[in-house]
């Protein structure tokens, strides 16, 4: 998809359809050319509701009021509308809540990149985006006189945020039988050839030597070696140090504690941590931010077979923790005890961040649209709850306690794999992942628990059936501020 921002006004603008945003149900606003023909339509105007009129070449859609969450999800809409039509030119007028933020300008952007996403890999009949080109006037909503230099910014991030995000969610939706940890390492590479980024990969022998014994357990059984990434974002000077870990399981059956047959649909999205780690290293270097970024993926496969871990079984992390194995589909949290430690040894960060589709308690408690962050300390834990605000994804804090902490005592080692009681299970994931935090980023760290949004197969928003791409906007936002100084 090609945008190009003009000074032009909107009828000016040669395209073979237009889209008319109706804000807060203005109907009067000299934008709206078919006031009778709506009205006839019982077009209301409601957040994201579309109204075509093909003879007209027009498509209107409603929007709530003028913020860039409802720009983001408008757009996809009337961007989902279009997809089953012939048109291949948009135009579209620009609308502000401020003439000197572009924020609504990069969600408008964001979402039309979002809401034509489409994964049809598996089909034998492939879907076509029709809409190929978007033409978007600085003729403003509000007659803001707009500075088409910032404008021309905020398309371009809002273009690179997108796309990295889509890329995240082709990762996830693609089968555990074409997306395995070589392949992720392979991704890795390509994306490290393709920019500035360094790339390293460490295979099993590198592994064992590293002591990442827990994460070499929870492999054992799968005919899919493991793989550590280690992908590398350094500008002359930055302005900051940031480490992101994220859980890269390219398929979880529960190993020995088996997961039910219905429970085990869909989980080729428990990589969704660490496949958003490589979306957002895309960005940053596309970006070229001035941040030190780190990105870390611990790619598994846990599979069940005469060589894998047990119930029962004692194992001793990097740091030298043993961890009593009492549920072998407790898995991430044996991957990213490994992984941290190991991003630890080798980055000193300023912020240390890990993503994972670690619990289904996360889901249960905040539900399927939400992640959790976890941490010992608020300002990383605001800092993406703030991100998350002009992002577009949801999160909310769920705080650590002393008495959930106790429920992860073991009788024959240092730590439980899992709690000892049904609930609170988001939290006792988080705190076990605490053990693991060495003092020097004790309070830099912060845990996104992203099982509820990484996957819903259902539209929302500007999120398609299947992978949503969480992580990628909320922490792109926060890198972008970072790197602002």
């Amino acid at each position: 998809m090609n945008f190009d921002l003009t000074i032009n006004p909107i009828a000016d603008i040669e395209a073979d359809i237009e889209l008319i945003i109706v804000v807060n149900k203005n109907f009067k606003h000299t934008f709206i050319h078919d006031k009778k023909l709506l009205k006839k339509a019982g077009f209301r105007a409601e957040q994201d509701e579309t109204c075509l009129f093909i003879e007209k070449d027009r498509l209107y859609v409603g929007m709530e009021s003028m913020t860039s969450s409802n720009m983001r999800t408008a757009i996809a809409s009337a961007i989902r509308m279009l997809s089953s039509t012939k048109y291949k030119t948009l135009k579209i007028a620009s609308y502000m809540n401020n003439p000197k933020c572009t924020a609504i300008l990069r969600a408008m952007v964001e979402g039309a990149v979002l809401g034509a996403y489409n994964f049809d890999t598996y089909k034998t009949s492939k879907s076509e985006q029709t809409i190929t080109d978007i033409i978007i006037s600085l003729e403003e909503y509000n007659e803001y006189i707009l500075d088409i230099k910032k404008c021309a910014i905020a398309l371009n991030k809002g273009q690179i945020t997108a796309e990295a995000t889509n890329f995240t969610r082709d990762i996830v939706n693609t089968t555990p039988e074409d997306c395995y940890p070589a392949t992720m390492a392979n991704i890795a590479e390509e994306l490290a050839k393709e920019s500035s980024l360094e790339c390293k990969i460490l295979k099993p022998k590198e592994l064992r030597a590293e002591k990442m014994e827990t994460l070499l357990a929870v492999a054992r059984a799968s005919r899919h070696k493991p793989r550590v990434i280690h992908l590398t974002h350094k500008p002359k000077n930055p302005k900051a140090v940031i480490t992101l870990v994220g859980k890269g399981l390219t398929y979880d059956s529960g190993g020995l504690s088996l997961k039910p047959a219905d429970y085990m649909v869909t989980m080729k999205s428990d990589k969704s941590g660490g496949s958003a780690v490589l979306g957002i290293m895309k960005a940053v270097a596309e970006m070229n931010l001035d941040v030190e970024v780190h990105g870390f993926v611990g790619a598994v496969e846990n599979m069940i077979g005469g060589d894998a871990y047990k119930p029962d079984d004692v194992l001793v992390a990097k740091n030298g923790k043993t961890i009593e194995v009492r549920n072998t589909d407790a898995e991430g949290r044996l991957v990213l005890a490994d992984v941290l430690c190991y991003a630890q040894q080798e980055v000193q960060a300023d912020y240390l961040f890990d993503y994972a589709t670690l619990t289904g308690a996360s889901v249960v408690a905040v539900g399927h649209y939400t992640s959790s962050v976890m941490g010992n300390a608020d300002e990383p834990k605001d800092m993406m709850i703030t991100a998350a605000k002009s992002s577009g994804e949801l999160a909310t804090k769920l705080d650590f306690n002393n008495y959930l902490k106790k429920t992860l005592k073991s009788e024959i080692a240092d730590i439980c794999n899992i709690s000892n009681v049904r609930y609170g299970g988001a939290i006792t994931a988080g705190q076990f992942l605490e053990e693991f935090i060495d003092e020097n980023h004790k309070n830099k760290w912060a845990h996104i628990d992203i099982a509820g949004p990484a996957f819903v197969e259902h539209v929302w928003g500007e999120n398609p059936h299947g992978a949503s791409g969480a992580g990628v906007r909320i922490t792109l936002r926060m890198l972008e501020k970072l790197a602002r100084g």
